[in-house]
């Protein structure tokens, strides 16, 4: 009589062994650690896993960063270029030779999700760079997907790119249950906050969202080498929508305060004192500042990611859509001000001289990405104006995916040659004061002038 013992599949037992061996390589900073997109997420995260020890690679297909990196130059103000020297002695390097992806213990994708010009998710920069990847998987890799994207796309989109593209033939790990070799793969959603000096960047609470339970346990035992606290969730799904809960909570409560805004103009009533009289409640309230617009990667965009994804599910997310259409008014809003108030100084918008002082979307960064400034910028064109701009962080506006502007830098200097300076970014370098004395006409978006009295100042 012959007796059949059960064993448990050979490659569970791989799978098992992949995992542990990937948990000791990241908790021993040993690891080969790859990102991909050296951009304002990107770069900030490969030299944060330098300084730890690991071994980095960073991947770009833009040269211009890669021939930068190699000579130890910063693309981002807030990198100094001693910090890309000392990690390039630690052994980064950059590169856009993607058959290195071969050699990495983890890939991190940390490319751009902008919207198209009709308002959906435009993904072709994690499809494109998740194709490039495939073909060099091995087993045993953990891949994460760091791009903020609607709820889903980790599941729907990377891993069957990665399981039909890979030449191994592998599967992503599912607990033990398949009968190959396989990679891990896990979302965790960057949470950069550029210009913020306050927080150091590993002390910000990463989360990490695995598709499965292996998945998550290696993608938290990288986290946890670089940052304070990792927070594990059940699935790439809900940290997806972390992220996006995350920005539209500011979305939605910018936009609340720009309609206010709008309101307390009307009645002659001063928002910003408004706030902050509210502010002193010790509980039940957070400010939230008015402004131009929205800009930057991700607020301005990720309430028409879930509220795309939403109609899938036949679901209207109109409280989101609202205010994100309240925040892309705003900069037509700031145009429609500057038009009044050259009509109070009897001139047209027509023929008038006007200086836009701040183009980056946020105080102190060097970041265009949907930055109001633009919007401004080509509406006040578009009406006639003569527009010049000053920005310490840009000496010149080119191209980008959705203008084409070709503008040089002007120095701060002869304002009374401008019918009208309009503050759009609030940079700390600007002396309000000089400003406010040279100009004929001020008008401030920012609440930069705040604590200096003039007629000149028309606050909007």
């Amino acid at each position: 009589m012959q007796i059949t013992v059960s064993t448990p599949p050979a490659r569970s037992l791989g799978a098992t062994i992949l995992k542990e061996d990937a948990i000791a390589k990241f908790k021993s900073n040993t690891a080969s650690v790859g990102v991909i997109g050296l951009g304002y997420v990107g770069l900030p995260l490969a030299l944060l896993f330098s300084e730890e020890g690991f071994r980095v690679t960073g991947f770009d297909i833009d040269s211009t960063k890669i021939d930068m990196l190699a000579s130890s130059r910063s693309y981002i103000c807030r990198i100094p270029e001693t910090e890309i020297a000392l990690a390039r002695d630690r052994g980064f390097q950059a590169t856009a030779d993607f058959t290195c992806i071969s050699k990495m213990d983890a890939i991190i994708i940390c490319v751009p999700t902008p919207l198209t010009e009709y308002h959906e998710p435009d993904l072709s920069f994690v499809t494109d760079t998740v194709k490039s990847i495939a073909p060099h998987l091995q087993a045993g890799q953990l891949v994460v997907l760091e791009s903020t994207t609607y709820p889903g796309t980790t599941n729907q989109v990377v891993l069957p790119l990665l399981e039909k593209g890979n030449q191994l033939k592998l599967t992503a790990s599912r607990d033990g249950s398949q009968t190959g070799d396989v990679f891990f793969l896990a979302f965790s959603p960057e949470r950069e906050d550029p210009g913020n000096n306050t927080v150091a960047r590993s002390d910000i609470p990463k989360i990490v969202g695995g598709i499965d339970r292996c998945a998550s346990e290696i993608a938290t035992a990288l986290y946890s080498s670089i940052f304070r606290r990792a927070v594990s969730v059940s699935s790439p799904t809900v940290a997806e929508m972390t992220k996006l809960l995350e920005n539209i909570y500011r979305c939605v409560n910018i936009a609340l305060v720009n309609e206010l805004k709008l309101l307390c103009l009307r009645m002659d009533i001063d928002i910003w004192e408004v706030i902050a009289a509210a502010a002193t409640k010790p509980f039940g309230f957070q400010s939230f500042y008015p402004g131009p617009g929205l800009g930057g990667h991700c607020i301005p965009v990720d309430p028409f990611y879930l509220s795309w994804k939403a109609k899938e599910f036949d679901f209207a997310t109109r409280f989101i859509e609202l205010a994100g259409e309240i925040n892309m008014a705003m900069p037509y809003h700031v145009v429609d001000f500057i038009t009044e108030a050259l009509n109070g100084c009897s001139k047209a918008l027509r023929g008038s001289k006007i200086l836009i002082l701040g183009v980056s979307y946020k105080k102190d960064i060097d970041d265009l990405r949907e930055s109001p400034a633009i919007t401004i910028i080509e509406n006040l064109q578009k009406h006639g104006a003569l527009v010049s701009y000053n920005d310490p962080y840009f000496p010149k506006i080119g191209k980008g995916r959705k203008y084409d502007l070709q503008m040089q830098r002007v120095p701060v200097e002869a304002l009374g040659q401008y019918d009208c300076v309009v503050i759009v970014t609030d940079h700390s370098d600007y002396d309000y004061q000089q400003i406010v004395d040279e100009a004929h006409l001020i008008v401030d978006t920012r609440n930069a002038t705040a604590g200096i009295c003039s007629p000149k100042i028309v606050r909007c």
